[in-house]
């Protein structure tokens, strides 16, 4: 089959096609042929050389697919030949197929269509197990989201406006604030004309940010403890803006303040696959009804990987870039 390999450390023309060797299903496992995946920061990191696969994955980026199941391993009964499926992956989606534990393969939610689905797995269980499940979130409180208009960003918005919270969203244009407003926030803060600080803390009278869901890392810590009201929760699921900065713990204490900070991809199959159940369970009625939808920039040939992380890595989409088969 052909995937996108990366030939060596580097920009975006180190992605290559090449001929690798066809997935084999393991106990457990299914195999899918991929109509759709999509590109995640954590693709460049690992392009860059920053962010290898665990041991064994696939040596090619690619965290979540979706696409039709070709052959069933061993032991795996809840997954036919011909279901369509989406499924979150620890690597390998930047292929013509791909080997997948039968646990993080989702269905295709009703009325989403099989290329579109290629953009769930990962926004919606990075949102439900950071911003609900370690932050719990609840009706009422105030959400900060960083990056709204990208692709967790916009799930974020619609997932908490759904379970009755105020959004706010930091973003870089007024034409991305208007695609959040859009889909549910209220608060809009352009961080390159104002302050995220003064603008939440203003709208909310006083209040601040019940949880923040945070992308920047370093640079933004110092201002996000700021913002946060009296119990709140930070989570960091990025480190765009550094990985090091000081932190006062005296503000920490008065506030009663929560910090912390996860990723997808190194976490023990067991929790994998119970977000998955997760995002099935809680946010697939919502796809079905229209309440909620992935938000999709664009859709690229494959072959066009290098050109689609281009895209990502300037900030010049809203949602998710995909690549299709």
């Amino acid at each position: 089959m052909q995937a996108v390999v990366i030939t060596e450390p580097g920009g975006p023309e180190v992605l290559s096609l090449a001929e690798v060797s066809d997935p084999l299903p393991g106990p457990g496992e299914v195999v899918l042929r991929v109509a759709a995946t999509a590109v995640n920061r954590a693709d460049l990191l690992q392009r860059q050389g920053h962010y290898p696969p665990p041991p064994g994955a696939p040596a090619w980026p690619g965290l979540e697919c979706s696409g039709t199941v070709i052959e069933v391993g061993a032991g795996v009964g809840t997954w036919s030949v011909g279901d369509r499926a989406c499924a979150l992956l620890p690597g390998g989606g930047y292929a013509e197929k791909v080997a997948v534990p039968a646990g993080l393969l989702m269905p295709v939610p009703e009325g989403i269509g099989l290329e579109d689905a290629a953009a769930l797995p990962e926004t919606v269980c990075t949102v439900r197990s950071n911003v609900f499940g370690l932050a719990g979130l609840a009706a009422g409180e105030t959400l900060l989201v960083h990056g709204g208009s990208s692709g967790v960003g916009t799930m974020a918005v619609q997932l908490a406006r759904q379970a009755g919270a105020t959004v706010a969203v930091t973003a870089g244009s007024a034409d991305k604030l208007r695609r959040c407003a859009e889909l549910g926030a209220r608060i809009l803060v352009n961080y390159r004309e104002e302050d995220f600080v003064d603008r939440v803390i203003r709208d909310t009278d006083g209040h601040g940010a019940d949880v923040v869901l945070d992308t920047i890392g370093a640079k933004y810590l110092g201002r996000n403890l700021s913002v946060l009201a009296h119990r709140g929760r930070i989570v960091t699921i990025g480190l765009m803006g550094g990985r090091r900065a000081e932190l006062d713990l005296g503000t920490v204490i008065a506030k009663q303040a929560t910090l912390t900070g996860t990723s997808l991809r190194n976490r023990p199959l067991e929790e994998r696959t119970a977000l998955c159940s997760d995002a099935v369970r809680n946010v697939w009625p919502l796809l079905a009804t229209g309440a909620v939808r992935p938000v999709v920039h664009a859709s690229l040939p494959l072959a066009r990987a290098a050109q689609a992380h281009r895209m990502v890595a300037d900030s010049q989409h809203v949602g998710k870039v995909l690549l299709h088969l």
